[in-house]
């Protein structure tokens, strides 16, 4: 018995971490960070991981004083990128530092965090718990019979409990609990004083329907598990779609710069127009009246240039939000070169729609947040199925007893017998007084409306999860073929509007010629100059519109981090 007792009671406090079966808890190594727009805290705040009660880890965590201040790293690698005091960049240099320096990247990218804590907030179920509680009560009562041993029995109880408990795998609750009674007394006839009483208490309560086996038991921890994959999909989709915005900008900036340079040039045959007329005038070849168009032209080139100046310098200051530049005082205020060239013919590409809807349909993050939350809802029903189970448990104890102290014989006349707190654990861990008991427990509800309820919103959820995956395929289906329609289109565009420049350009050559040889008047010329103007702003603007439908569709696809050869940690 005594061995029986002992093998029970290193059982019963071994911590769950030591178990076979306890699932490993999430590591506390927190994963390298990657560099730029990163923040860093105190670690005994920021750090998950829970230490356990005595360790340094746990000391320093909950005796030390805490720094809640939050420092936030500067944007890296800017200066890599500048070359003869200018910021130089291509689409892949940009969006790797838009990676690495971007708020709101870093703001998702952090929010996964969350999620990794709820898994560490699952594992709770298996921690250990100690609980020990002290109390001393002195009680002073006048005597009510003649076989207490004073007029006025005074007491002084000092009770000591040590109880540990903890949930294993298997579901079983197990307990074990220490009692320690010190009693002084007046009473002459107490057997011993003080006396020392001591309770060694072993239990366990094992369920056997509901909430039975180490499936039901780490299902919070599953779930936590898949809702953090969940998470990371959700975190992929929102971070996909803001390099679609920042590279949009990158665009925003070339096409903004090609048209300055269309504008610029526009001035320049505005203003030769001009200046000519104005010899003209001034030679007497042609009437004052001549003037005013050329003038109207010329101040209406000016116009355009200044108000594409100051759009290309918003798309300038958006772009360096974006990376970061705007965070640095030595970056923020260099001229940026963008070196991607926007003028470079389309490629001829037939796209497989077929292909490329299966790539999507496989691809896409918020589908497979879809597809997760399918899972999601079958453990939820589980859960819920093992909700409606009766509450059928079998619980077993087990109980040593001791007794000691000094005290007298009921010899006459009595004798004194030396005793202590050792005779009682002497006794405890004799096994000598020992009281076993089992039982079992049922709780079974004539009807369970809660329970009822809880599984039917579990499965109206797992349809709706089914609904909103199928909507999101006919969505991502339109979405795709919309996609490869734009890019088809933006692409014939571009080698249309290609032709319509080559014939405005050969229309102003002759209309120049005609013009010095006097055929036409300054009217047709300027004509043919304006309409050569919005032939290139319009090969600009196609140009960097099929770049955006490109992008478009690789978002779309949900390749966009492929095809840019991008990593997100």
């Amino acid at each position: 018995m005594r061995l029986l007792a002992i093998l029970l009671s290193s059982a019963l406090i071994v911590p769950a971490q030591q178990q076979p079966g306890v699932p490993a808890s999430p590591s506390s190594a927190q994963p390298p960070a990657s560099s730029g727009a990163v923040t860093k805290m105190d670690l005994s705040i920021s750090d998950g991981s829970a230490p356990w009660a005595g360790s340094g880890a746990w000391m320093r965590r909950v005796f030390k004083a805490a720094d809640t201040r939050v420092t936030v790293e500067g944007p890296v690698r800017l200066k890599d990128y500048v070359i003869d005091g200018k910021l130089t960049l291509s689409l892949k240099n940009y969006l790797d530092l838009v990676i690495a320096n971007n708020t709101d990247i870093a703001v998702q990218r952090l929010s996964i965090e969350v999620q990794k804590n709820a898994i560490q907030r699952a594992f709770a179920v298996f921690d250990p718990t100690l609980i020990s509680t002290f109390n001393a009560t002195r009680a002073s009562t006048p005597a009510t019979n003649a076989l207490q041993g004073a007029a006025v029995v005074s007491n002084l109880t000092q009770p000591f409990t040590l109880r540990y408990q903890q949930t294993l795998p298997t579901s079983t609750q197990v307990s074990s609990q220490v009692s320690w009674t010190k009693l002084s007394t007046n009473d002459t006839y107490a057997l011993f004083n003080p006396s020392y009483t001591n309770t060694w208490q072993m239990g366990f309560t094992q369920p056997l329907l509901r909430g039975r086996g180490s499936y039901v038991t780490k299902l919070p921890i599953t779930i936590a598990r898949a809702t953090r994959h969940q998470q990371g999909f959700t975190i992929e989709d929102q971070i996909l779609r803001l390099l679609v915005t920042a590279e949009n900008a990158y665009w925003d900036v070339i096409s903004s710069r090609e048209n300055l340079k269309v504008n610029n040039e526009a001035l320049k045959l505005a203003v030769a127009a001009l200046e000519r007329t104005n010899r003209e005038i001034e030679l007497g070849a042609t009437s004052e009246l001549e003037r005013f168009q050329p003038e109207q032209n010329a101040a209406t080139a000016r116009i355009n240039v200044s108000r594409t100046q100051f759009q290309l310098q918003q798309f300038e200051d958006a772009l360096r939000r974006q990376i970061g530049a705007d965070l640095d005082p030595d970056v923020r205020t260099l001229p940026v070169v963008l070196t991607e060239d926007v003028t470079k013919t389309p490629d001829q590409v037939a796209y497989d729609k077929a292909k490329l809807l299966e790539t999507a349909l496989s691809a896409r993050p918020d589908l497979k947040v879809q597809r997760l939350g399918l899972d999601i809802n079958d453990l939820s029903i589980k859960n819920a199925l093992n909700g409606l189970r009766p509450i059928f448990n079998l619980t077993g104890s087990y109980q040593s007893y001791g007794r000691g102290g000094p005290g007298y014989t009921r010899s006459i006349p009595p004798a004194f017998v030396p005793g202590g707190p050792g005779d009682a654990w002497d006794m405890l861990f004799g096994f000598n007084y020992n009281t076993f008991a089992f039982g079992l427990t049922l709780n079974l509800p004539l009807r369970d409306s809660t329970a009822a309820a809880n599984l039917a919103d579990a499965a109206v959820n797992k349809r709706l999860t089914a609904l909103r995956e199928r909507a999101l395929q006919q969505q991502i289906r339109q979405e795709v073929l919309n996609a490869i329609t734009n890019v088809e289109s933006s692409r014939e565009a571009v080698k249309l509007a290609q032709i319509a420049v080559d014939y405005a350009r050969k229309r102003a050559d002759a209309d120049q010629k005609r013009y010095d040889l006097g055929v036409i008047n300054i009217f047709f010329l300027l004509s043919s100059q304006n309409d050569l103007t919005t032939a290139e702003s319009n090969l600009v603007n196609q140009n960097v519109l099929y770049k955006r439908n490109v992008l478009t569709m690789q978002q779309r696809l949900g390749t966009l981090l492929q095809d840019r050869g991008l990593i997100i940690q």
